[in-house]
């Protein structure tokens, strides 16, 4: 099956500024987040990819931009179970002020519990991205082959409980898990299960492209090499 190439969206007005952005319209990149997205054309260079999906909010469409820019060719789609949480009422305050909100240390310490006053449960959240991923590495597969490298630019909630489903984590640990903004993580999908290959990554990708395995590898009957007892380190 195809490999994810997850993009967290650079940063952005609402992260300078310290406010939760949700669904809100107009949230932008800022000038770090546009040098972010320009330099992520030569980081993904070396990758033979074959689609783009982003969510539908702006700064996604901002961060895709170069890269779009650079392959002109590469087809995009929108997806909108990738957008951002919908926080409802919390969105667009400041994170300083939610701090002393009750329901924050749900969010952080049991989030498969929590759901925001006017939005959607956290749980809701990673199971409509979750289904999103899975739709998508078929018909990526179906159209462009098992070994296919694709783009998904969305957000780093939805990124974190990608994550977690790959590893077979509990929501409730998602938030060990962390993305920078523009950050790369990157997910090998297998019929028997995934491997996660790059998490929050901000250097060189080129490692990544797709590879024929040795004849020496023992590859299995989804392409990859077994992982090797002791940390694995022969595998993708």
């Amino acid at each position: 099956m195809p490999t994810l190439i997850l993009v967290r969206h650079g940063r952005s007005t609402a992260n300078t500024a310290a406010v939760l952005a949700g669904r809100t319209p107009g949230v932008a990149l800022d000038e770090r987040g546009a040098e972010q997205a320009a330099a992520l054309p030569g980081r993904l260079a070396a990758l033979p990819i074959a689609a783009v999906v982003s969510s539908p909010l702006q700064r996604c469409r901002e961060t895709l931009r170069p890269l779009l820019d650079a392959r002109p060719d590469l087809p995009l789609h929108t997806e909108e179970r990738i957008s951002e949480c919908d926080y409802g009422d919390w969105s667009g305050r400041k994170l300083a002020e939610l701090a002393d909100e009750p329901l924050m240390t749900v969010v952080q310490q049991h989030p498969s519990a929590a759901a925001f006053p006017g939005g959607e449960s956290m749980r809701a959240m990673q199971a409509r991205a979750v289904d999103a991923v899975r739709e998508w590495n078929a018909r990526i597969e179906a159209e462009h082959g098992e070994n296919a490298v694709y783009v998904m630019c969305s957000h780093g909630d939805i990124i974190k409980s990608l994550v977690a489903d790959a590893l077979g984590m509990h929501l409730d640990l998602f938030q060990r898990v962390h993305a920078d903004p523009c950050s790369v993580t990157a997910i090998r999908y297998t019929r028997l299960r995934p491997f996660l290959l790059r998490l929050g990554d901000t250097g060189d990708l080129a490692s990544l492209a797709p590879r024929e395995p040795a004849p020496d590898e023992g590859g299995t009957a989804d392409g990859e090499a077994d992982a090797a007892v002791g940390g694995g380190a022969g595998a993708p």
